[in-house]
C-alpha cells in the first residue's frame, strides 16, 4: 500500500483535455560588446533589438516595403538586429535615405512632382508633418475649396456630413415633422397677433 501511494505522488499530473502544455520561454540571445540599444536615424530613435526592416518602419514616412528596399541598397541583411550594425552601416543607411529617389520608381515615393521644384522626393520624420502643414497653408492662401473646408474644420474629401462630423451647438437630427409643427405654431401665433391688433383698433 505504501509503495502504491509513493508511485501516485511521483507521477506528474496529466494536462487538461484540449490544452497544450505551456511552451518554455525563449532564452534571450546574448548581445555583442558593440551592441547599441538605441539607433538614431532621420532624427528618430529606433529600438536596437528589432530587425533592420521593422526598426526602419519606426521612421515616419517609411513602410515595410520601402524599408526592405533601403536595407538591400545599403547591403545590410534584413533580419539582423539593427543594434548589431556598425556605425559605418548605419551611416550608409542614412546616405541611402537621402538619395532614395535615384534608386526607386517614382510611384513608391510620397512626394511626387513637388509643386515648388517639380521633382520627386521622399519625406521622412518631422519633414512629413512640415510638408503637410505647408500644403494646407497654401490651399488656405489660394482659397481653393479644400483650403476653405480646412479653415472651417469640415470634412475635406466629399464625405457626407448630415450625421457624422457635426459641429456647433446642434445636437441630434431635426426631423421633418418637428419643422412642420414649428411652422404651424408660427402661423397660429401670427393669426392671434392680427386679431389682437384689430381689437385694439376698434
Amino acid at each position: 500500500m505504501a509503495e502504491e501511494k509513493e508511485k501516485k505522488h511521483a507521477e506528474p499530473a496529466a494536462p487538461a483535455a484540449g490544452k497544450a502544455p505551456p511552451k518554455p520561454a525563449k532564452p534571450s540571445e546574448p548581445h555583442s560588446a558593440d551592441f547599441r540599444y538605441i539607433i538614431r536615424i532621420a532624427n528618430t530613435d529606433l529600438d536596437g533589438n528589432r530587425s533592420v526592416v521593422y526598426a526602419l518602419t519606426g521612421v515616419k514616412g517609411m513602410g515595410v516595403r520601402l524599408a526592405e528596399i533601403v536595407a538591400d541598397l545599403a547591403d545590410v541583411p534584413r533580419t539582423v538586429k539593427i543594434g548589431d550594425l556598425p556605425e559605418a552601416k548605419v551611416a550608409e543607411i542614412e546616405q541611402v535615405l537621402q538619395t532614395l529617389p535615384e534608386y526607386t520608381p517614382h510611384w513608391i515615393l510620397n512626394r511626387q512632382n513637388d509643386w515648388e521644384t517639380g521633382e520627386d522626393h521622399h519625406a521622412f520624420g518631422s519633414d512629413v508633418d512640415l510638408r503637410i502643414r505647408d500644403d494646407i497653408n497654401l490651399m488656405k492662401k489660394i482659397r481653393c475649396y479644400k483650403g476653405i473646408r480646412h479653415e472651417q474644420g469640415q470634412k475635406v474629401r466629399g464625405q457626407r456630413t448630415r450625421s457624422n462630423g457635426r459641429t456647433g451647438l446642434t445636437v441630434g437630427v431635426v426631423k421633418k415633422q418637428a419643422i412642420a409643427a414649428a411652422h404651424e405654431k408660427a402661423k397660429e401665433e401670427g393669426g392671434r397677433k392680427k386679431e389682437k391688433k384689430e381689437e385694439k383698433k376698434e
